[in-house]
């Protein structure tokens, strides 16, 4: 019983678990009418079918205003364009906000297709000081040209689709003529301070305590005048509680103390005595 149930689960549990079946591109736009021209250049392109089969993937999205710029390309041209906006990752807001580092390098579809030159297949991603999150393409010096506007729709965690300011065309990916795309987005240098230089020896020598003469050896301390040799810093430790002795109060003791054994004689013979009388 158990294995005819399997084996009719079977054909759903594959379908389910298709690469095709996770996502349509294509159908996630069209409930979002602002992207349509942007849809559509992934359909003319077949981009949106290389998009279809992969999972863990994160598309950007322009909207139509800025769509408008890359219907200036050619047809091939314009699929290595928005191959460059296809991330093989799954990046939505909450991921891509705690990003740490503040720039990352987004490997794109565009570096499957093995004509990618200059790290044209990735994508510079920079968190500016301001706070925006900043894309531009990842050849060297190319300027930042797209900001992070919002997430337009997730299925975690197969596809994310992000919409940014513009669209990112690397320099040289084409020489056809192109709409203007917004001027660069500046971003602030870091201030760095620098570390103080290490001291050689010459910078010791013209120092100012190098050139203050010694104290004279037999000199008193200026602020700190040596103790008498009496006082008790310099008793010992056992000592430095117990007042000191003159040789009056040690003559004056020696005379009390003959003077207590007398009176303790005396007091014996008077106690002898005494009893002597009574036998």
């Amino acid at each position: 019983m158990a294995i005819r149930l399997l084996l009719h689960l079977l054909p759903f549990l594959l379908l389910l678990h298709s690469p095709a079946a996770a996502h349509n591109i294509t159908r996630i736009l069209e409930d979002f009418p602002d992207f349509s021209t942007f849809n559509s250049f992934l359909t003319e392109s077949t981009v949106a079918n290389e998009i279809n089969r992969r999972q863990t993937i994160t598309v950007l999205v322009v909207d139509n205003s800025a769509a408008g710029a890359l219907s200036f390309l050619d047809s091939d041209t314009l699929k290595s364009v928005l191959s460059i906006h296809v991330i093989l990752d799954y990046y939505d807001k909450v991921k891509i906000h705690s990003l740490r580092r503040q720039s990352t390098f987004f490997t794109t579809l565009y570096q499957t297709t093995g004509v990618a030159e200059n790290n044209m297949g990735f994508l510079n991603f920079t968190r500016l000081p301001d706070g925006r999150l900043a894309f531009g393409p990842g050849v060297h010096g190319a300027p930042l040209s797209a900001t992070y506007v919002k997430q337009v729709a997730t299925r975690p965690y197969n596809i994310s689709v992000l919409q940014i300011s513009g669209a990112v065309v690397p320099a040289g990916i084409t020489e056809a003529p192109l709409a203007p795309f917004g001027p660069p987005i500046n971003v602030q240098p870091e201030i760095l301070v620098p570390s103080p230089a290490p001291l050689d020896e010459d910078s010791e020598a013209n120092s100012p305590d190098a050139d203050a003469p010694a104290p004279d050896a037999d000199a008193p301390a200026a602020d700190s005048p040596a103790p008498a040799a009496d006082s008790p810093g310099l008793a010992p430790a056992g000592d430095s509680d117990a007042p000191a002795t003159s040789e009056d109060d040690t003559k004056d003791d020696d005379e009390k103390s003959l003077a207590g054994r007398a009176a303790s004689v005396g007091a014996g013979l008077i106690v002898v005595t005494a009893g002597a009388l009574l036998l």
